[in-house]
């Protein structure tokens, strides 16, 4: 099969990885992709949001099967004219994106179907919102409703935090995305990752995995898109994977599909385990960055079939095999992320790293004249399987020691929750 793969960052280079190994991969293209994806695919100069471009490309090289990384795509209705067009695609439609392209279109379904959440309020003006907030008091939770690149959800301490949040949102900072504004109540808890696919009907349990927000050790510092992963999250249980499949991941399928908008791809439900049992903070509907890089370490089946299945709608007869090993992933930004930060800056080590058991998947990076450059904010993910998160978290930072690359800085605590346990 002739496939495309649309994206550039860590995510997408161990989708890249995973597919790469799969016996019915013929040639496999990526837009735009980076300098890590370069060594398993041919990179193409294509506008992904030009959709016509698209479709044009994948008849001009014959592709069968588009599979879409990132969340802009799919909210902007990318598989919808795939599908028009008759080329297959894995992700959702633009309707049923809007579980992630929205905050408040999730807490809409959740109280349809009656799914475990934080309490909430929607604004769509400033006075409402800071009247809400100084009702309610804090720690409280600000979240632009749109897509914000990670970076628009604060969790506030103080009222005043909040307050200058939501000033934030209708202020423009975020664009459209801060047009309205979703309140939540802080939850106490766990935090984890669960992932799942879907064919618009069926969903097949993925793995689970946990992610660390913050910038800098001890979970201190500004939310970013991800430092660091670990997978399994040793809090997610059997019995809890069990009650999260049944109060939350599948009326969430089963409410989509009755309103005549099927979700088909993958379901990344960001959850708090708190003493009332698992709640839905978020979704996702692609692939968590850096969650996938430790996924794709694990996983012990052809990813190509499992995401044919959830396009194909046979996920019924699909199952996924995985490792009994701990993938552990250690992000490497560019220093001042997620501020401002520099790019061109040039990284050395890392092309003799890769081995048996150890991945340095390239996020923002890209080759030039022979060099590897740094070109964006989070820039390489070292990625190791081990016995247990402490083996796979010495072999990581052991790689990491190795890479020659003044500029960038990472957290030196990755997988300390689960080593604590």
């Amino acid at each position: 099969m002739n496939l495309l793969l649309i994206g550039s960052g860590g995510r997408e280079h161990a989708l890249a990885w995973a597919l790469a190994k799969s016996p019915k991969l013929t040639r496999l293209y990526a837009a735009p992709g980076n300098a890590g994806i370069a060594k398993v695919a041919e990179l193409c100069s294509l506008d992904v949001s030009d959709h016509a471009a698209v479709i044009d490309f994948c008849r001009d090289k014959n592709i069968d099967f588009v599979i879409v990384g990132p969340e802009a795509p799919l909210v902007a209705g990318l598989v919808d004219d795939l599908d028009a067009a008759g080329i297959k695609s894995f992700g959702p439609s633009k309707a049923a994106a809007q579980l992630e392209g929205s905050k408040a279109f999730t807490k809409g379904v959740c109280d349809e179907a009656n799914i475990p959440t934080a309490g909430y309020g929607r604004f769509t003006s400033e006075a409402p919102a800071l009247a809400y907030v100084r009702d309610k008091g804090a720690p409280i939770v600000v979240k632009a409703d749109g897509l914000a690149a990670g970076k628009g959800v604060v969790v506030a301490m103080t009222t005043q935090e909040a307050e200058d949040a939501v000033q934030a949102c209708f202020s423009g900072s975020f664009g459209d995305a801060g047009a309205e504004v979703v309140i939540e109540e802080f939850l106490e808890g766990e935090e984890a990752s669960f992932f799942v696919l879907s064919d618009g009907r069926n969903a097949l349990a993925l793995a689970t995995a946990q992610d660390h927000k913050r910038a800098h050790d001890g979970d201190e510092g500004p939310n970013t898109g991800g430092m660091g992963a670990y997978s399994p999250a040793p809090v997610m249980t059997d019995a809890l994977v069990a009650d999260v499949m049944a109060r939350i991941i599948e009326p969430t399928i089963a409410t989509l599909a009755a309103r005549g908008t099927p979700f088909k791809g993958v379901l990344y439900a960001g959850l708090m385990i708190t003493a009332n049992g698992p709640k839905l903070i978020e979704y996702n509907t692609r692939f968590g960055d850096p969650e996938c890089q430790v996924l794709m370490m694990r996983l012990d089946s052809d990813l190509l079939d499992l995401l044919l299945a959830s396009a194909e709608g046979t996920l019924d007869k699909a199952t996924a095999a995985w490792k009994d090993e701990v993938a552990l992933t250690v992000v490497m930004a560019a220093k001042g992320y997620p501020g401002s930060y520099e790019k061109g800056t040039r990284i050395e080590g890392v092309e003799p790293l890769s081995s048996d058991g150890l991945e340095v998947f390239h996020a923002g990076t890209r080759s030039e004249g022979g060099n590897l450059l740094a070109n964006g904010g989070r820039v390489l993910n070292v990625t190791a399987l081990g016995a247990t998160v402490a083996d796979a978290q010495r072999k990581a930072y052991e790689a990491v020691a190795k890479i020659d690359w003044p500029e960038g800085f990472c957290r030196t605590d990755i997988g300390w929750r689960a080593i604590a346990r």
